[in-house]
């Protein structure tokens, strides 16, 4: 008998999803932002920026540059636009002790450690490993993996909730740096793939969970009085086909 439908759509799904919220984790791409400088601040931004790393940049002397920001979990750029300066550091400061940003981090890290522990236990245990499916043991996988993805669905609504707000002073503060106000972030690819990822970790583990369900057979109509094996009351095509006899199989 070929492995259930619901086993192999969960083997597959829930690695799918586990990867894409993965990158999604280690990506700086959360939220990006775009902010223009006049001719002034780009000089100094030039003169103080990057470690020799602005070499290729030569702008003119009333040119304005263009900055593009984005911030992930772990770590945060910013670009010069059309050119290769661009710089990336931890995440520090305001957003790196914001409590949401904290959380979400938290809840990936969560997410991913029982995505990895249920895509495990559902895989030892479907026919691929074992002549006969422990169908308890992979619905216990598919329970885990459900998990995973609510908790990263659970990090990414906070965190798309809260993008514009995540980091910035108190309104009511006196601002140091007028231009951090005008700055507009709004979502990034990274984001998009962590919600991807979580939708095929819900519906790997969700196809998982179907293993709870024992299907039940009975005894083939050519032979009523023998007793149906063990082995069988997973496969209810062998006692559902007319003139077949009822055999020791591993399903």
């Amino acid at each position: 008998m070929h492995t259930p439908a619901s086993m192999v759509t969960g083997i597959v799904f829930a690695p799918l999803g586990l990867v894409l919220v993965f990158t999604a984790a280690i990506t700086p791409q959360w939220r990006e932002g775009r902010a223009r400088l006049g001719a002034a601040a780009s000089g100094s931004l030039l003169r103080s920026g990057g470690k020799g790393q602005g070499a290729g940049v030569r702008p003119g002397p009333a040119e304005a540059l263009v900055l593009l920001r984005s911030d992930g979990l772990w770590e945060s750029c910013l670009q010069v636009e059309n050119s290769e300066l661009k710089q990336c550091w931890p995440v520090a400061g305001l957003y790196r002790s914001d409590p949401r940003v904290r959380l979400a981090q938290g809840l990936i890290l969560a997410s991913l450690f029982l995505c990895g522990a249920g895509i495990v236990l559902a895989c030892i245990r479907v026919r691929c490993w074992t002549d006969i499916p422990l169908r308890g043991v992979a619905a216990a996988g598919g329970l885990l993996v459900v998990t995973a993805g609510l908790l990263s669905l659970t990090a990414l609504g906070v965190y798309s909730h809260n993008l514009a707000r995540l980091g910035m002073p108190d309104p009511s503060a006196p601002l140091s740096n007028p231009r951090v106000h005008h700055l507009r972030l709004h979502a990034a690819g990274s984001l998009y793939f962590g919600w991807l990822g979580s939708c095929l970790q819900m519906l790997g583990g969700g196809a998982l969970l179907f293993s709870f369900k024992r299907p039940r057979c009975p005894a083939g109509p050519s032979c009523p009085e023998l007793p149906v094996g063990p082995a069988c009351r997973s496969c209810p095509e062998i006692s559902g086909q007319p003139d077949t006899g009822v055999y020791e199989v591993s399903c």
